[in-house]
């Protein structure tokens, strides 16, 4: 009888303790915006950082390990990576929707935008200096990307190290950028729409420094190769991803929208 190229997962826990997980969070941000209550939303990120790394522990198992990860579950793997991309462009049209419509045709109450005192951000000033950061980024990956099917095991630790350092200087230049700016999401649509768009932008690229650190932790590890590090490739999609949305948010939320 031929063996199925496919991987049929076992029964697991982590599902589940996820959907707690994001219960939890989502309930507890809003016990903490509305009743200043924090110990739920604590409680349901803990269980989702606890459930992720369990998970993504047993992926790696299944595919460094146990051999499980063949051609056609790479394949797979690939197209619900893409899938998953393409969710995140419907996520964040969303965000640029909402922007294009109060700005395009602003309420009566608005009079104008950006709205009448509101310091707007300089956008040649932190924003430019993010978009040179992520730009250089992008080739670091790139240039990782290239060594690592090449073999060069030397080149693919000094590109991936660089690009989590580019990474982490973002998300410090634009925490920095928050924390002097003269408004805040309170601050009527023009607030709302800005730090909800930034800012989920600033989590994925949390989350993308995050992932590419692992992978940069699973070569030291030898648990790729230049035949086998789909892995790497995910990471290096989202990171491709995050770059693309931070060029279209410079040009319109910081360059135009000011």
């Amino acid at each position: 009888m031929l063996r199925s190229p496919f991987h049929l997962v076992e029964f697991s826990p982590w599902p589940l303790t996820c959907s707690l997980g994001a219960f939890f969070l989502t309930a507890g941000t809003a016990a903490w915006l509305h009743l200043g209550f924090m110990p739920l939303m604590l409680l349901g990120l803990l269980l989702i950082i606890l459930t992720l790394t369990q998970w993504w522990r047993d992926v790696i198992r299944e595919s460094t390990f146990q051999g499980y990860h063949t051609l056609a579950v790479a394949s797979g793997l690939r197209w619900g990576m893409i899938l998953f991309i393409a969710s995140e462009v419907c996520f964040f049209a969303a965000f640029f929707w909402a922007f294009f419509h109060s700005s395009l045709v602003p309420d009566i109450e608005l009079g104008s935008w950006p709205p009448t005192g509101v310091a707007v951000i300089n956008p040649f000033s932190v924003p430019l200096l993010n978009t040179a950061v992520l730009l250089s980024s992008g080739v670091t990956v790139t240039w990782c990307h290239h060594s690592l099917m090449e073999g060069n095991m030397k080149g693919t630790l000094q590109s991936l190290l660089f690009t989590v350092l580019l990474g982490m200087y973002f998300t410090g230049l634009q925490a920095s950028e928050y924390y002097e700016a003269s408004f805040s999401i309170a601050d009527g649509v023009y607030g709302t729409t800005f730090f909800v768009a930034t800012g989920f932008h600033g989590l994925h690229v949390l989350i993308g420094t995050t992932f590419l650190l692992i992978c940069l932790i699973r070569i030291l590890m030898n648990q790729m190769s230049k035949g086998h590090h789909f892995g790497f490739e995910a990471a290096a999609w989202y990171w491709h991803f995050v770059d693309v949305v931070w060029l279209f948010l410079f040009l319109s939320i910081y360059w135009w929208g000011a």
